[in-house]
């Protein structure tokens, strides 16, 4: 028997999938946004089921906190990128899988870029501005794409297809007011629910790629979970007449003018910053600089540096994350005296 036929046997004989729809996934290429407890589990579960092409984008680096739950990473990874750590792991479990990663923020100036040549959109972010930002990507290309969150002990999946269902807008009209939503650091989070609302996000993406998403031409519908109280709810969702991305064509989060991002990264006495244009910065020659005022360390993917109380993580896009300082004052300070941007 062929091995790779062996090694999706188990899967081809589902009739809803089938050998046609395992050749239609090989052919594939996902675009996985943020690799937390959603992410992680939902790359494993691409990869392991034989998508062609994965690419995974995630900014942030590997804390002690997220092994609860992030099911990629273990002690070892402590302090790298996600999405170098998890393309190791990925690669290691199916070699027959192309992994691309990009440690970045996903922002206004490279969403687009990230997203082209995408069959489908898997959210793994943790916030409402990036999901906007990829509602408007999504419907602007025609990419379909799986809205997903889970916090506390439950969770929610939406199919959005473009030109044929709701947007995410439809659903969300506009960012709601600061302390409204609840999340994980607030809250908290049960490490099953991560795991179990990846594998209905991932499931909706298998039936995108194979040709036969059940969701009709004017609604869609959104699936909450509650693990604790084993309850499963599915709502159907209209769209919103006078919806300003998909109905009037209105890209405000994309279309938003590029500038310098500074994140105050929650639940963590950090602060990030974000170069309004890409760029490519030398980390070697940063290092040879850095190297006189305290303690450095090179990796093929960052530098990180340490002064007295102040430590950076600082990647090659010139984007930095500053810990020991939650004032964004503060921050861009620093950034501006050793990085000099």
């Amino acid at each position: 028997m062929n091995p790779v036929q062996d090694r999706y046997c188990r899967q081809s004989l589902l009739p809803e999938i089938g050998r046609d729809g395992q050749r239609r996934l090989s052919e594939s290429r996902a675009v996985i946004v943020g690799l937390g407890a959603l992410g992680s589990c939902v790359a494993n579960n691409l990869v392991r089921a034989g998508v062609g092409q994965v690419v995974l984008i995630d900014r942030d680096l590997i804390e002690l906190h997220n092994l609860q739950r992030q099911i990629l990473y273990s002690e070892e990874d402590l302090n790298r990128p996600k999405a170098v750590a998890a393309a190791e792991i990925l690669q290691k479990i199916n070699t027959s899988v192309a992994i691309e990663t990009h440690t970045k923020d996903f922002n206004v100036s490279n969403a687009e870029s990230l997203l082209t040549g995408a069959d489908v959109v898997l959210d793994g972010t943790d916030n409402l501005q990036t999901r906007f930002l990829i509602n408007d990507v999504c419907v602007k290309r025609g990419i379909p794409w799986v809205y997903a969150g889970a916090v506390g002990t439950g969770g929610m999946v939406m199919p959005i297809l473009p030109g044929k269902t709701p947007c995410f807008r439809c659903l969300v009209p506009s960012l709601p007011g600061p302390g409204v939503l609840q999340t994980c650091d607030i809250a908290g989070v049960l490490n099953t629910i991560p795991s179990l609302i990846a594998s209905l996000e991932c499931t909706l993406a298998y039936r995108i790629l194979t040709g036969q998403p059940d969701v009709g031409e004017e609604t869609s519908y959104l699936v909450h979970v509650d693990a604790w109280r084993q309850t499963f709810d599915r709502m159907t969702i209209p769209r919103r007449a006078g919806c300003p991305c998909c109905h009037d064509g209105k890209y405000d989060y994309l279309d938003a003018v590029a500038r310098e991002m500074i994140t105050s990264l929650c639940g963590r006495d950090a602060i990030q910053i974000t170069p309004a244009t890409q760029m490519e910065i030398s980390l070697a020659e940063l290092e040879a600089r850095l190297s006189r005022l305290g303690e450095v360390r090179l990796t093929p993917y960052m530098l990180t540096f340490r002064s007295g109380t102040e430590e950076f993580s600082i990647f090659r896009d010139g984007r930095a994350i500053i810990k020991g300082t939650k004032d964004e004052v503060t921050a861009r300070s620093l950034y501006a005296r050793y990085i000099g941007l």
